[in-house]
């Protein structure tokens, strides 16, 4: 909410999306593939994953091999499955570059949230 009730901007809200890319603009983590990674890490399964986020499997393993590649990295490694079935987990780098995000994206929350009551005190403010 971005004012009293009764403030022109009562219903104004500020959104933002928060994303790594390649420097030719290329996205390589956002939320649908930060998520993906949170499922996998929760989970334990790209299938268990992409079930949870209702998205097909190919569709999860194609960002995870996407972002792979332009990052020149493994974010997960798989298990092939056998009688015990297989499984996934977050490579060492997956995991540290999940939690760096995770940290990054609540650094950005908590400045934003500041400098958005900033803001909308300012506009807010009587003439």
């Amino acid at each position: 909410m971005a004012g009293s009730i009764g403030d022109k901007y009562y219903d104004v809200f500020l959104k933002y999306r928060l994303w790594l890319c390649t420097k030719e603009g290329d996205g390589i983590l956002g939320e649908g593939r930060l998520l993906l990674l949170k499922e996998i890490d929760i989970t334990g399964s790209l299938k268990s994953a992409a079930d949870n986020l209702k998205i097909s499997y190919r569709k999860a393993w194609g960002n995870i091999k996407e972002a792979e590649e332009l990052l020149g990295f493994k974010l997960v490694e798989k298990q092939r499955g056998g009688k015990d079935g297989g499984s996934s987990q977050l490579s060492p780098e997956g995991r540290r570059l999940l939690e760096a995000y995770n940290e990054l994206k609540e650094d950005f929350d908590q400045s934003i949230k500041k400098i958005t009551k900033k803001f909308f005190n300012r506009i807010n403010k009587p003439s």
